[in-house]
């Protein structure tokens, strides 16, 4: 395996989840089901106070697709990082794919949720835009990148190693 690789891997993930999260977020997107369900609940709250309420909940289907589109996207993506950095059999291409969705979950947790999405406007829901304290809940992020974040990597991480098997 070719760790120089795998680090400048890391680096292109993070912007290009950057970028991802950027677009998802900008405009109406941002109040779509699966946008708000990434939101803390009293955030949610507030912000159903004054809009329609929509099931914002893991088991809605806007929400199972967008997790399931973001599974494929990242399978996708891990894939190519895994075979470019020289995996060769199933736990290269786990542990390779299951240790950049690691990174990306302390990146966004520690630098997307926690920085930006705490402190820029364009993340602030209609009506939740006094809500500073709730939008710089550290917790709610951390816990959300342990469970169901961890769970949720294991899914692109045993495609990856999976197809790596088949394809080498």
């Amino acid at each position: 395996m070719l760790w120089q690789v795998i680090l400048a891997e890391a680096l292109a993930f993070a912007g290009l989840f950057t970028a991802i999260v950027f677009v998802a977020y900008r405009g109406d997107r941002k109040y779509s089901a699966a946008g708000i369900h990434n939101y803390p609940p009293d955030i949610q709250e507030e912000y159903f106070k004054t809009h329609e309420r929509v099931d914002v909940s893991y088991k809605s289907r806007s929400v199972l697709l967008a997790k399931s589109c973001g599974v494929m996207l990242f399978t996708a993506i891990l894939l190519a990082c895994a075979l470019l950095a020289g995996a060769t059999d199933f736990w290269q291409g786990f542990w390779t794919a299951f240790g950049l969705m690691a990174w990306i979950g302390v990146y966004d947790t520690c630098f997307l949720d926690w920085v930006l999405f705490a402190n820029l406007p364009m993340f602030r829901l209609e009506g939740t835009e006094h809500m500073d304290a709730a939008y710089h809940q550290k917790w709610f992020h951390a816990k959300g990148m342990l469970f169901p974040g961890i769970v949720f990597a294991l899914i692109p991480a045993a495609l990856v190693g999976w197809l790596v098997t088949l394809i080498r």
